[in-house]
């Protein structure tokens, strides 16, 4: 980082273009990755139509930026990244459910429940997210033990210990009061962060890299995985339902506490910069073009609120 607007303004470019490369590759994969096993058709649509849907794709595109950080190309680390996409899509749809946070759009349409029915929905979800480690298995070229390793980061990310306990705890706070900021960064660091994080240490376990290393991206996607979700809650206090592709406002109108309903909207997008430093920090002394890109989605993240 050159610590000035320009060289800023420069990287955060460069980043925003390479995001939509990388994305492209992840959808045009994403496209044919259910086609190694026969699906019934109702179900295939389902899963199809919310995986499909597009979205920044940032969970994968962070698995491949760090494998190619070690030494891994994109070929090798895809499965895992596709899978990631999987898991992350499970999720929008079972978050979207009317026992969760019962919300009726998503990207832009209909979420997977208004478009065909519950029970579909949650099979739909279900079904994405077992079939993520069916791809994950199917890793090739990397060692076993670097494969199982991913698949054990990927899977404490997506459960009770990650994006499950932190759903339970989102609705366990719902409409009550007096919920602080340390428990809500906690809830958050399990329901957004968990994944972002290992989405990270994923793409840095199949490339073998070494303790400092994982370190390295284990810090990233922390201090990433934070400096985003409390940028979503500022854009749904603040943002535009056409621009986001889902309800704004749905936070307070749902009882739900937030980064700006505790600590208001100034020390929001303080602590948001924060995270997103904090994840450059975490690459210092790395260099070359993957590195700068990494920088980049961190600012990325949070100029997102500009």
């Amino acid at each position: 980082m050159t610590g000035t607007k320009d060289g800023e303004r420069a990287i955060l470019s460069r980043a925003r273009d390479a995001l939509r490369l990388e994305a492209a590759e992840v959808e045009r994969a994403l496209a044919g990755c259910l086609d190694a096993w026969p699906l019934p058709a109702g179900l295939r649509e389902a899963m199809e139509y919310s995986l499909l849907a597009g979205g920044k794709r940032l969970r994968p595109v962070l698995c491949l930026l760090f494998a190619r950080l070690f030494g891994l190309g994109a070929a090798a680390a895809m499965p895992c990244a596709l899978a990631l996409e999987c898991i992350h899509t499970y999720s929008l749809i079972h978050d979207d459910l009317p026992a969760m946070d019962n919300d009726d759009l998503r990207r832009g349409r209909p979420s997977s429940h208004r478009r065909f029915d519950e029970a579909t929905a949650i099979l739909a979800g279900d079904a994405l997210l077992t079939d993520a480690f069916v791809l994950m298995a199917g890793t090739r070229g990397v060692p076993p033990e670097r494969v199982l390793e991913a698949v054990r980061a990927v899977s404490a990310a997506a459960g009770s210990a990650g994006m499950v306990g932190g759903q339970f705890l989102d609705m366990r706070y719902t409409g009550k009061a007096g919920i602080g900021w340390e428990q809500l960064a906690a809830m958050q660091a399990l329901k957004t962060g968990a994944l972002l994080r290992a989405s990270c240490l994923a793409g840095a376990m199949l490339a073998g890299a070494d303790p400092e290393g994982i370190a390295s991206a284990r810090a990233y996607g922390e201090a990433l995985g934070a400096a985003f979700q409390i940028a979503d809650d500022i854009l749904d206090a603040t943002g535009a339902e056409e621009r986001l592709g889902k309800p704004v406002g749905g936070d307070a109108a749902g009882g739900k506490p937030s980064c700006v309903a505790v600590l208001g909207l100034a020390r929001s997008r303080h602590l948001a910069r924060a995270g997103a430093d904090a994840a450059i920090a975490a690459l210092r002394g790395r260099a070359g073009e993957t590195a700068d890109l990494l920088r980049g989605l961190a600012l990325y993240t949070v100029r997102r609120l500009e």
